[in-house]
């Protein structure tokens, strides 16, 4: 069987899917590697460590789209490569079907079968797989990395012959993977860190960090297997305010709700931002989906009254090294789940291969995937309508 792992021309994305050690993992389980010049560069991952790993190299794109059976990438392949894939062939990547319709349309019309990182169930069996916990912690590390950039002040208390300077206080919202991987970062720099999680599950993990715990008098939004579930606009609004005075009296608001398929919640108004004091520091984490900042845009980094608001999209991306090096670790987890020397090992009753699939044998087969991609077109006429 033939692995390909192509160069991402997103812009702004620097992650490769698969790293030389990986590679060579795949090498020795009796599968014929290859992968685009230059693919690992931007993640520090020359050509001829590659080549040292048993894997070949080749600059020709398409030539090797052509003779895959299936294509390893971070972002989806582009509708132009999907065309020179072969039906039957299989696509791995972190393909998301509520933005990326056009994507999954093309892959089930050329009869690629598609998998999606992104779709992978959060049991305990596909761990090991679960790029979307990788990638997150990484974003939560870089974020508050970010945010103590950007202050104007000392994360931790400085005690020195001129007086005592108290230390920066963080409020992290959500306390996910990312929201956890903040707050220990924020504690580990010295920081005062209180959180907020609408399911109080997590309550226990916050403190364990160092943290406070806000409790709101709000209901219980606690979803499937542990997760967030979609909230209505008039908890949204309630939840609002009750946090304004907790965003004004924090330098740093670390902000990481979203939700697979879903514009991202609103948690941090317009108001809530004049309500800062000059030079505080806002990361919205949600940005690409919307964000959780009403005045978030999208890859920038704005200021709004003196507050900074950083909407820096891809954040992972930053940190390219490590964020491939743990990609390539789940997507050769998925892979070798997958198995087979020859082709693939499709079981549709089981649970990780059916939670995954996006596309096969011409047909959109994953009902999550559809519900995302019907809930997205219905998000847009929507807008539409409104803007009219």
């Amino acid at each position: 069987m033939k692995i390909v792992v192509i160069a991402e021309t997103h812009v702004g994305e620097h992650r490769v899917a698969l790293v030389p050690d990986m590679a060579a993992k795949l090498v020795a389980s009796g599968l014929e590697v290859f992968v685009e010049a230059d693919a690992g560069e931007e993640a520090g991952f020359t050509d001829d460590a590659y080549r040292e790993a048993g894997v070949v190299v080749e600059a020709n794109r398409n030539k090797l789209l052509g003779i895959a059976d299936v294509v390893l990438s971070v972002q989806p392949p582009r509708v132009e490569d999907v065309a020179i894939m072969r039906s039957g062939s299989a696509s791995i990547s972190m393909l998301s079907p509520a933005s990326q319709s056009t994507i999954v349309e093309a892959l089930a019309e050329h009869g690629v079968t598609a998998f999606s990182m992104v779709l992978l169930p959060r049991t305990s069996r596909a761990q090991s797989m679960d790029a979307l916990s990788s990638q997150s912690s990484l974003a939560g590390y870089k974020a508050v990395l970010m945010a103590a950039n950007r202050l104007d002040k000392f994360f931790p208390m400085l005690i020195t012959a001129a007086g005592t300077i108290p230390p920066a206080r963080v409020l992290v919202l959500g306390a996910g993977v990312a929201g956890l991987q903040a707050i220990a970062t924020a504690r580990r720099l010295g920081a005062v860190v209180e959180a907020y999680d609408v399911r109080p599950a997590v309550k226990d993990e916050v403190k364990s960090l160092g943290a406070r715990f806000l409790e709101l008098n709000l209901e219980t939004q606690e979803g499937e297997g542990g997760y967030a579930q979609a909230q209505s606009e008039a908890f949204l609004t309630r939840q609002r305010e009750l946090m304004t005075e907790h965003v004004a009296s924090n330098d740093v608001v670390i902000t990481t709700a979203s939700i697979p398929g879903r514009r991202a919640p609103l948690l941090v108004t317009a108001l809530m931002v004049k309500s800062m004091h000059r030079g505080s520091v806002i990361v919205d984490m949600a940005a690409e989906s919307g964000g959780n900042c009403e005045l978030t845009r999208p890859g920038q980094v704005i200021e709004v009254d003196g507050v900074w608001i950083d909407g820096t999209s891809n954040i992972p991306s930053t940190v390219a090294l490590h964020a491939s090096q743990l990609y390539a670790r789940n997507i050769t987890n998925l892979l070798q789940y997958l198995g087979g020397e020859d082709k693939l090992k499709l079981d549709f009753d089981d649970e990780i291969i059916k939670g995954c699939c996006v596309t096969h044998a011409g047909q959109l087969v994953n009902e999550r995937a559809r519900q995302m991609m019907e809930a997205a077109t219905a998000h847009q006429s929507l807008e539409k309508e409104v803007s009219r």
